[in-house]
């Protein structure tokens, strides 16, 4: 029962151990593969056989390792043998390398100590190379840079270039250690700078010489040359100097050409000149100033290609100029160059032998005539001419200094001939004429003062000043003339001066009048027109009172108020008598037919009949006045006699309007 428990038991952990086990395991995979490919049948027989096959093939497999082995220790001694034998030749090669070695090592060194120097030596050759390409100009370049021979042209320019990159970038040599090399360099540099500087100084004033400022296609090398030379304050300025002398020297000789038709080594020219074609002085002094002006217009735009064109690039060489050279700069904060200005200077300074000649010409025509008018043309005509160069030079130009001392020449001989004629006129004075009228002298004054003020009109003072400048004028061909007919004046009875003085002012008030800058003198001289007008008017006033016999009524009026008692007097009054006041009366009735016509009789030599008119029209309407103010007078008397005799119921007295009829209305109508 036991043992069949454990036969169960056995075989069910057979059974077990046949299933628990993995068919996917390689071993059991490799193991039945083996088992195919034998053909094993399994048979009782064939699983009694398999083990004892399986160890005697396992056994047979170990001999023939062993064997292989066996082959593989004789190999392996044959190469020990070998390697031993090239160890022993090794050693002995080794021993010969260290023989080689202590005999070639001096050698090596040697050749590695060469081998080192040669590396310096070519890396110092490279730095000497970089050096002298940096550093260093050829003697090509030398040449060109210093050589008069050779011509300023762009290899100039480009050399010059590089000297200066190379005298700048001495800097760097001169931050090193040892200075020496840096110092040579610069002292080198700037020799060839100066040279070259003053190649091109001397350059640009040979060009200068020849150079031909009447073809608008100026060199553009001076150009660029003296963009360059500005770098050098001093040279440039020198050689703006030498132009400006050169300048002078060619138009003094153009401008004695244009006179004479010859120039200064008495060539003849195949040209008009104008002190031949030009008769007339102001013609003469015109035609002068206008070619100083068109030559001044010429030259300033030949210049302008020069310096306005590159004034940029001058103002920046001449700063770098200053910084470089700093003993050269002025004191202050001035500008350092300013192109239309040096242009302006530059200008002056070649028209000065011009305006020499052209001085010397005009004072001799100023001086060598007597006419006035003439005097005062020419004053007129350069003041244009300096108002126009001042435009075109600007106002502190020297050549305006010309101007104004020819125009000041030419005013003093204009106040000069002036004083000799108001001498000589002053000297025929005796007295007015008999109608009154503007005397010889004065009707003279005022056809020179019509040209003068004319001439004065198209002048450039006329349009830039509000006529100041005529007054000086005013004063020398007026002022003396209208105080001799204020002289011959004042020996006339009125109302004859006062006529006189009004003829005399209003011919000259006439002449004035066209133009706008005598205005302040015109209405001075309408002032001074109303005041003798008042007198006039003042003369008519008295004629037409005493004519009508209005004035003696008037006085006997003249202390009465406006008071009753006052009134009261009236009547009592000599004038206010019957029969004065019927006298007065009969001498008003009298005068008033005639009375517009022979008052304006008193003023018929007044040569402005307008003024005449209005004079009258005036004296009469304060007559009219004076009329109504006794009129008002002896009606306030009569209503008050009128009153008292009602009251005392007495014979009543005739009334003063009985004794004097007239109307101021009646008046009014008469006299307009």
């Amino acid at each position: 029962m036991a043992a069949s428990l454990r036969g169960t038991n056995a075989l069910s952990a057979r059974i077990t151990s046949v299933l628990s086990a993995s068919y996917a395991d390689l071993d059991i995979r490799s193991a039945l593969e083996t088992l195919d490919d034998r053909d094993v049948r399994n048979t009782a027989e064939t699983r009694r056989r398999l083990r004892l096959d399986v160890q005697k093939e396992v056994i047979q497999c170990n001999g023939e390792i062993v064997t292989d082995f066996g082959e593989v220790a004789e190999q392996l001694k044959r190469i020990g043998s070998a390697i031993t034998s090239l160890n022993t030749f090794c050693d002995e090669m080794r021993s010969h390398i260290a023989a080689a070695n202590r005999e070639t090592e001096p050698a090596l060194e040697e050749a590695t100590s060469l081998i080192n120097n040669r590396k310096q030596v070519e890396t110092k050759q490279q730095i000497l190379t970089a050096f002298n390409s940096h550093f260093s100009i050829s003697e090509e370049e030398s040449t060109i840079l210093t050589s008069t021979a050779e011509p300023v042209d762009e290899d100039f320019f480009q050399a010059l270039t590089r000297v200066k990159k190379i005298h700048h970038d001495c800097q760097v040599l001169l931050g090193t250690e040892d200075q020496r090399l840096g110092l040579e360099v610069l002292e080198q540099s700037s020799k060839q700078i100066n040279a070259a500087y003053q190649k091109l100084y001397r350059w640009i004033q040979r060009e200068f010489k020849t150079l031909d400022l009447e073809n608008p296609q100026i060199n553009a090398s001076v150009r660029r040359s003296l963009r360059v030379l500005a770098e050098r304050p001093t040279l440039f300025q020198s050689c703006l100097d030498f132009f400006a002398e050169a300048r002078e020297n060619i138009l003094s000789d153009s401008f004695y050409a244009a006179l004479s038709g010859s120039t200064s080594d008495h060539q003849n020219l195949n040209i008009n000149p104008i002190e031949f074609q030009a008769h007339d002085p102001l013609r003469y002094v015109g035609d002068m100033l206008a070619w100083a002006h068109s030559t001044t217009v010429s030259e300033r735009e030949a210049l302008e290609v020069l310096f306005i064109s590159e004034g940029d690039e001058i103002k920046r060489s001449i700063q770098a100029g200053l910084e470089s050279e700093p003993w050269l700069r002025g004191e202050g904060d001035e500008e350092v160059f300013d192109g239309k200005k040096a242009l302006n200077q530059l200008v002056s300074r070649d028209l000065t032998g011009v305006a020499r000649l052209l001085r010397q010409r005009t004072e001799q025509v100023i001086q060598s005539h007597d006419d006035a008018t003439l005097a005062y043309k020419i004053a007129n005509l350069i003041g244009f001419y300096k108002s126009t160069f001042a435009r075109l030079l600007g106002a502190d130009s020297e050549v305006l200094e010309l101007f104004n001392n020819l125009e000041n020449s030419a005013m003093r001989q204009f106040r000069a001939s002036m004083r000799d004629h108001i001498a000589a006129v002053q000297s025929d004075l005796a007295v007015a004429p008999a109608d009154l009228s503007p005397p010889d002298f004065l009707e003279e004054a005022l056809q020179m003062l019509k040209v003068l003020a004319k001439s004065y009109d198209t002048s450039a003072a006329a349009a830039e000043s509000s006529g100041d400048g005529f007054q000086v004028v005013l004063a020398e061909t007026l002022d003396p003339f209208l105080s001799g007919c204020e002289n011959l004046g004042k020996g006339l009875q009125a109302p004859g001066c006062d006529i006189f003085a009004i003829n005399c002012l209003l011919a000259v008030k006439d002449v004035l009048s066209s133009y706008t800058f005598s205005a302040d003198r015109v209405r001075e001289m309408v002032d001074t027109i109303n005041e003798h007008t008042a007198k006039l008017v003042e003369y008519q006033h008295q004629y037409l009172t005493y004519t009508s016999g209005l004035s003696t009524l008037l006085e006997a009026l003249s202390g009465i108020s406006d008071s009753t008692d006052s009134l009261k007097t009236i009547p009592e009054q000599t004038a206010f008598k019957p029969d004065a006041l019927v006298n007065v009366s009969q001498q008003l009735d009298e005068f008033l037919p005639s009375a517009l016509i022979d008052a304006a009789e008193n003023l018929k030599q007044l040569q402005n009949r307008k003024t005449v008119q209005e004079i009258t029209e005036e004296a009469a309407g304060r007559f009219c006045e004076d009329f109504e103010f006794v009129e008002s007078k002896m009606l306030a008397a009569d209503d008050l006699l009128y009153k008292e005799s009602e009251e005392d119921e007495e014979e009543q007295s005739p009334a003063l309007r009985d004794l004097f009829p007239r109307t101021s209305g009646e008046i009014r109508v008469l006299l307009s």
